[in-house]
């Protein structure tokens, strides 16, 4: 089949044709042509959008669905048409599902399910067995059927012995470690950020330190054993500086942070709407300051999304019994549109693919066409009708916000927004 992408704009600052308008010529799934007019004909489907631009296919490095065992929250097929609707090619999926994704089967299922959807799933696998932090889970046989990386999800490896062997074991294959970065004793029952806003609304805080002192034994454990490690989703000062440090000594680390914890402060919790209960808990704007430094200067290296549906049953209660999480892959662009140019925002959204061992397609001739297209200066209010996800706990309703995905290519199929 072939598809005519007419009068694109480029966003692609590493490739020839960088803010240059063009036609994309696409066969097969190939790019055969891109010039500035290409003539159509009747067995060419043409693409034709107001304002539309093209980048490589964007990638988000923390996303959950449902499932298996929560289909009440996310179904693979439709999140993974929220996500294509939302202009991501590739997602990091998760394993916090019933079964979590602790062996073989399970990335198998993962991966069957994905076949043929122009959006790829990339699984984690979790790193110990069920995610209990006890033992660790067939991580080999795990790297074998397609897992990209290993970690579980909003729980943290309690056992330092655990995660020292996490990090030698994984080196004989290349394996990346994620860890999440919360000391859970000293977190305690805290469900918010531990600051006088929170303190005032009689809700038990989770310190800054929690974080800050599970980073920092991790690192050193990095540093001891060597290996890869990703820490997700980072929210502090502090986390900021140790990163950098780490890095400093040339640790191969990596981490991440997610979009809400960049655009909402402890602040957004005065009305104890279960929307803005997230994990890592909204921080404060001293630390929001230091996490776009930390963008700024490479020490941080993903933006994530952290995309996680949560169904009303489990969101619409009392807020210390709500469950954490908020969706985030619809609103992920707009909202970092109002923060950040253009150009840095692909940056963002297109990272993250060689950490995760996951190839990436030029915008060129002879490529396979893994493309994202949207329109940067579409302004509007997020609102429940831009949702596409199943489940509808989204801190970003009522935001303004600026730029839209309209879709992707990828897989030699087109999926847009209706």
């Amino acid at each position: 089949m072939k598809f005519l992408i007419k009068s694109a704009t480029i966003i692609d600052p590493r490739g020839q044709y960088h803010n240059q308008q063009k036609d994309i010529l696409i066969t097969d799934g190939i790019i055969t042509a891109i010039e500035d007019s290409i003539g159509s004909d009747p067995e060419i489907t043409v693409i034709e959008k107001e304002n539309l631009h093209v980048s490589r296919g964007w990638f988000d490095t923390s996303i959950c669905f449902g499932e298996p065992g929560y289909e009440e929250r996310e179904t693979i097929a439709n999140g993974l048409n929220t996500a294509g609707k939302s202009g991501y090619t590739g997602v990091v999926l998760n394993p916090n599902t019933n079964p979590v994704t602790d062996g073989h089967s399970n990335i198998n299922f993962l991966k069957n399910k994905a076949n043929g959807h122009p959006v790829n799933i990339y699984p984690v696998g979790s790193l110990t067995v069920n995610s209990e932090g006890v033992d660790l889970a067939e991580l080999y046989d795990m790297r074998s059927a397609g897992a990209v990386a290993f970690g579980d999800y909003q729980h943290s490896v309690s056992n330092p012995n655990l995660m020292k062997l996490a990090l030698q074991y994984c080196q004989s294959f290349n394996g990346l470690v994620m860890s999440f970065p919360q000391e859970d004793k000293i977190a305690g029952k805290g469900v918010v950020n531990e600051d006088e806003s929170t303190i005032k609304l009689g809700l038990k805080g989770i310190p800054a330190l929690a974080e800050e002192l599970q980073i920092a034994r991790d690192l050193y454990i990095l540093e001891y054993t060597g290996g890869k490690l990703h820490i997700p989703t980072i929210s502090t000062s502090r986390s900021v500086a140790l990163v950098r440090a780490a890095k400093e000594k040339s640790l191969d680390v990596t981490c991440s942070v997610a979009i809400h914890n960049l655009m909402f402060d402890s602040g957004a919790l005065n009305e104890f709407d279960t929307r803005f209960k997230v994990l890592p808990p909204l921080r404060t704007q001293e630390d929001i300051v230091a996490l776009k430094a930390g963008l700024e200067d490479g020490t941080i290296d993903f933006i994530t999304s952290d995309h996680n549906p949560i169904d009303i049953e489990h969101k619409k209660v009392e807020f210390d019994h709500a469950m954490y999480g908020t969706i985030g892959l619809e609103s992920a662009f707009g909202a970092l549109l109002k923060m950040f140019s253009l150009e840095k925002v692909i940056e963002i959204l297109t990272s993250g693919k060689s950490r995760f061992d996951v190839s990436e397609a030029d915008i060129k001739t002879g490529e396979a066409a893994d493309l994202t297209l949207f329109n940067p200066s579409h302004t509007y209010t997020f609102n429940k009708s831009d949702i596409h996800s199943t489940s509808a706990n989204s801190a970003f309703l009522g935001s303004e916000l600026e730029g839209k995905a309209y879709g992707v290519f990828n897989e030699g199929k087109i999926l847009l927004n209706d």
